[in-house]
């Protein structure tokens, strides 16, 4: 079920938050994770081994931009000035206290440039964690080898930057974009797939939001966050 822009807006910053997910989940599966033991300290996934624990996610408000901007160790990448009409929906991070989170993940929904609602999400991540591969459908933990040997098929501005995106060719029922920014992995993934042309005509301006106080409207909680 695609989910669109709430037009009644999202609860206030103070209104009771219950997550979606009671426990962390792997970032390559979904699925449940063995926690840390007094053996090892380490997170653990019956498929995958050890891994860092996808958080439940966090609510469209700024109490949820302020719990993962203090948590990232990655640049949490914002679109600003967000395409006319979306909304933020909704955060996720990859991560513990130990590590800190060193994956994060903006929801977003709104208008696509074609008819119907869109959802959108952007992420960072260090190589390896594999929250943007899971979330565009793939099975290995980064786009794979050879996925830029081309031209770009996209360029948007990260910190005012031109940033070079290809297309990754994950789950048919989304769009997928892949590239590098600050040393890290940059995902953009978009549903339904015709979505994908906002990204790459739309000159997305991404900033990260841990440097910046903004005024960002919310929309209700993306379900895109519970993979």
């Amino acid at each position: 079920m695609i989910t669109g822009p709430a037009l009644d807006g999202a609860p206030p910053d103070d209104a009771p938050w219950v997550a979606v997910r009671a426990a962390p989940t792997c970032p390559r599966c979904f699925g449940p994770l063995h926690g840390p033991s007094a053996w090892s300290s380490a997170w653990r996934c019956d498929t995958h081994g050890d891994v860092l624990p996808y958080q439940p996610p966090l609510p469209p408000t700024g109490a949820g931009l302020e719990a993962v901007r203090k948590n990232a160790v990655v640049p949490v990448w914002l679109p600003w000035p967000l395409p006319s009409g979306w909304l933020v929906t909704g955060f996720g991070e990859v991560g513990d206290e130990r590590t800190g989170a060193r994956a994060s993940v903006v929801a977003l929904s709104g208008p696509a440039l074609v008819d119907g609602p869109a959802d959108m999400l952007v992420i960072a991540e260090e190589p390896g964690v594999g929250i943007g591969a899971s979330f565009a459908g793939l099975g290995g933990p980064d786009p794979g080898d050879g996925f830029d040997a081309g031209p770009p098929n996209a360029k948007i501005e990260v910190l005012g930057h031109p940033t070079a995106l290809w297309v990754v060719h994950g789950s048919p029922d989304r769009a997928v974009y892949a590239g590098e920014a600050l040393g890290n992995w940059l995902w953009v993934i978009a549903w339904p797939p015709e979505a994908g042309c906002l990204i790459a005509l739309a000159e997305l301006s991404l900033f990260d939001a841990r440097d910046q106080d903004l005024d960002i409207p919310y929309g209700a909680f993306s379900s895109r966050l519970e993979g």
